[in-house]
């Protein structure tokens, strides 16, 4: 008996697990508010406290706060936000470091911290974004977020030193083929980045 009662509880939490993380990863993806944003963090936060050797909840909580300061357009509230962001994202480093897709939202916190204040910012983190993107591709070269977000990157530079998008534009297509190769089995696996690739590569000849 106490053998089947364990049988079914490694069967029903992991299964509730992944249900409580599936709809709440779908609202990170689609909340138009900052308010939604913040709900949704709460749950991750909470899910991650209770499942303690699960990376994913501090992730998605990470990802959920850098949405909520893009979408922030007061500079202290943006600056908070991104604390937080880090702060979720070093839980799940904790968890499991050396994960590529955690260091490439590593990169992306980086990338928005320079887009906060470019002049004084700008140059010190977009280095250490870079950085955070090409040790991410090097964990996994298969990682479409690393390689469109490092595209992303380059376009920035390319324009701000007014040079030709060559590379960016090459690093951006590399990372489409990635998308449509990227397997789909883990239903909690990241799968967000694309479309700001397609809109990248629309800029290309």
């Amino acid at each position: 008996m106490k053998a089947l009662l364990i049988m079914i509880a490694l069967v029903v939490f992991p299964d509730k697990y992944t249900e409580q993380m599936s709809k709440n990863i779908e609202t990170v993806y689609t909340a138009s508010s900052i308010e939604e944003l913040q709900k949704t963090v709460n749950t991750f936060q909470r899910i991650g406290a209770a499942e303690k050797t699960k990376w994913e909840p501090y992730y998605y909580a990470s990802f959920g706060y850098i949405m909520m300061a893009i979408k922030e357009t007061d500079v202290v509230k943006k600056d908070g936000y991104l604390d937080f962001a880090k702060a979720a994202l070093d839980q799940a480093s904790t968890i499991k470091p050396n994960e590529s897709e955690i260091v490439t939202l590593e990169g992306f916190i980086h990338t928005i911290d320079a887009s906060i204040d470019p002049a004084s910012r700008g140059q010190q983190a977009s280095t250490l974004a870079m950085q955070a993107y090409g040790k991410a591709m090097a964990l996994n070269p298969q990682n479409p977020r690393a390689v469109a977000l490092m595209a992303q990157l380059q376009f920035g530079t390319a324009a701000f030193f007014k040079q030709a998008q060559t590379q960016a534009c090459e690093t951006a297509k590399k990372a489409i083929a990635l998308f449509d190769a990227a397997p789909r089995d883990n239903g909690l696996a990241p799968i967000w980045g694309r479309q700001i690739t397609e809109e990248l590569v629309k800029g290309c000849n």
